[in-house]
């Protein structure tokens, strides 16, 4: 196996495990390694592949794959999808039983209701990776603030939002 095979194992085997809320928490971390540490894309060029990996049908972290690809193509896209789901999926499967012969334990709870700030600050620091490198202009963080305010403020379905934003971006750029 490659350098650079063993390197997309490594991080995509570590990111699984730290994956406390789902994948989207670990993206600050991944867009770190991948950018800056690994120096395998420039940021805008992360962004654009996990906007690639949200809009197509699939799990939420299919960015591992495309990042994968991009840096070994198809042997990396195996790699980085084999390292992004087997390790937790494992650890799950391994700790299912455990989690649910506890259920009524003191400490099970307390774990539990500790992971809620942590998982909401995790998805804060991943969505603010997105918008500082994707937000190039005033223009564009104007739009990103106004669909923040109103997905806030009413019950309008995201891809109503989603949609809007992309035809004025493209209107206005």
């Amino acid at each position: 196996m490659s350098g650079e095979l063993l390197s997309l194992a490594g991080l995509f085997t570590r990111l699984s495990l730290l994956a406390i809320g789902g994948g989207p928490t670990i993206l600050p971390e991944m867009q770190r390694e991948v950018v800056a540490v690994q120096h395998w894309m420039p940021a805008a060029d992360f962004t654009a592949l996990f906007a690639l990996a949200q809009a197509a049908p699939g799990p939420n972290m299919m960015v591992s794959t495309l990042i994968g690809y991009r840096v070994g193509g198809f042997a990396g896209a195996l790699v980085a999808t084999l390292g992004m789901i087997g390790p937790s999926s494992v650890l799950t499967m391994a700790l299912v039983s455990l989690w649910h012969r506890f259920r009524d334990a003191l400490w099970r709870r307390v774990v539990q209701a500790s992971l809620v700030p942590v998982t909401v600050g995790l998805f804060l620091a991943s969505a603010s990776i997105i918008v500082i490198t994707a937000d190039r202009s005033i223009l564009l963080a104007a739009i990103t603030a106004a669909v923040v305010a109103i997905s806030l403020g009413t019950r309008l379905h995201p891809l109503w939002l989603l949609g809007a934003g992309a035809l004025i971006g493209m209107l206005a750029l």
